[in-house]
């Protein structure tokens, strides 16, 4: 079924036979938030209404933050907006966000994803859980690698939850990463790229 038609990770683990823990793996990394990302931060949690509607919550919160974490990893990864994810017609849909191996034919081509993120939709994580690791499903059975590591994020802008799929095992972090902590949610999702990019860099190329 589609993504949205999860409305539960227990849906999603029923219909696809994935076990459920609850583990720390999140080992957050230090570094550097450019002073112009932190500027328009501050700018947008002081004056713009961000409460205002789900789109806003993408643009001015969630996606500033990604697109500034991935800055890095540009080399190897690529940074996706609503992008449609198809393995068959039950499991099929588009997150919001998806981290993808960068493409040897370049930027514009979708290639293997690595990494969904999931707006938690008016505050509804238990929804947005089921979309995302529905997503992540799919993404695994289409780059046909039972065994790789794929990740996971839920996200109201403001508090950030990370998930992991390896083989049929999904691990929800126990903590959550907060958007007044900065710099340690950036940290952990610098954990997720560095995952994805290690990963990329022992895979062979899709055909």
């Amino acid at each position: 079924m589609p993504f949205a038609s999860y409305s539960t990770i227990g849906d999603v683990a029923r219909a696809h036979r994935i076990h459920f823990v609850r583990s720390d793996f999140i080992v957050p990394i230090d570094g550097t938030l450019g002073d112009a990302y932190r500027s328009e931060l501050q700018f947008t949690l002081d004056e713009v209404s961000f409460d205002a509607t789900e789109t806003i919550i993408r643009e001015t919160l969630i996606y500033p933050l990604l697109r500034e974490v991935w800055k890095p990893f540009r080399q190897s990864l690529t940074l996706w907006s609503n992008q449609p994810i198809t393995y068959d017609d039950d499991l099929c849909g588009v997150p919001d966000y998806t981290v993808a191996r960068r493409s040897p034919l370049g930027f514009v081509v979708f290639d293997a994803p690595y990494l969904i993120i999931v707006e938690a939709k008016r505050d509804d994580f238990i929804r947005g859980w089921g979309q995302c690791l529905a997503a992540m499903v799919a993404a695994q059975r289409i780059n046909d690698l039972p065994e790789q590591t794929l990740y996971g994020i839920a996200t109201n802008g403001r508090i950030w939850q990370f998930g992991r799929l390896r083989g049929t095992e999904f691990t929800q972090e126990l903590r959550l990463f907060a958007l007044s902590e900065l710099d340690t949610l950036a940290g952990a999702l610098r954990f997720a790229f560095t995952e994805c990019q290690e990963q990329v860099q022992r895979m062979p190329a899709m055909t």
